[in-house]
């Protein structure tokens, strides 16, 4: 199972004084020496993070697998096949969120989003879905060409007791399901230190994607340590 690590939230730092400091790039190479196995970054359409130079500069660094999460507009789409990342998950987007609240609507823009797959497939990049951790959306993932699904697992992290168990076995049940239809499956959204392990349980996950709870822990114990640490929770596991 591959851990990658979001590093939108340094870039999010930074952008609080419109500044220079802390450097994604600087980021990412640290979360390297920690053990991620793979960095992420969002590209919004409004830049309120990570930019186009720190995008261009993850991509001639990062040696290992760069995904880029991002909208499935014709500008992305053209960035993705310029910059060519390892993968693309298509994630929904809204100016006024504060973080992406949960996976993409794909009853209602299943045609777009198939046009969108279709596009970046052709410059051989494979496509992830980052969808809600729904049986339909799992079917229609596969029936758009998706290579792989990442499960929204944020109602499962903000939920407690006896409905944090009922949104686990959501979650569990769609990665049956996924792997089932021949889709590679990862997971992810509000993943942390506390909360990760059953996650990583579930069969046949390729990979956890955690952001802010590692980012979280790295201001107070650095980068590399905060990797370090969610590493060995994960190894536990396997």
């Amino acid at each position: 199972m591959i851990l990658g690590v979001n590093i939108d939230h340094v870039a999010t730092l930074r952008e609080a004084r419109k500044g220079v400091e802390p450097e994604p790039l600087i980021a990412a190479t640290l979360a390297l020496l920690g053990g991620a196995d793979g960095i992420t970054v969002h590209l919004r359409e409004d830049r309120r993070h990570i930019n186009d130079r720190d995008l261009k500069l993850l991509r001639e660094m990062v040696s290992v697998e760069l995904n880029l999460e991002m909208a499935a507009t014709d500008e992305m789409v053209r960035i993705a096949l310029s910059l060519k990342p390892d993968m693309v998950t298509l994630v929904p987007e809204k100016r006024q969120e504060l973080t992406t609240e949960g996976g993409l609507n794909l009853v209602e823009q299943k045609d777009r989003i198939a046009g969108a797959i279709t596009r970046i497939k052709e410059g051989d990049i494979p496509v992830s879905l980052f969808i809600n951790p729904s049986i339909i959306d799992v079917d229609i993932s596969k029936n758009v060409g998706a290579d792989m699904v990442e499960i929204h697992t944020g109602r499962y992290a903000n939920a407690k007791g006896e409905k944090q168990r009922e949104e686990f076995l959501k979650v569990a049940e769609a990665a049956k399901v996924a792997r089932h239809n021949g889709l590679k499956v990862n997971a992810g959204h509000g993943l942390n230190y506390f909360n990760v392990k059953p996650v990583a349980r579930i069969e046949g996950l390729r990979g956890l994607y955690i952001g802010h709870g590692i980012i979280s822990r790295a201001v107070l114990i650095g980068m590399e340590r905060a990797v370090k640490e969610m590493k060995e929770l994960l190894d536990q596991v396997r």
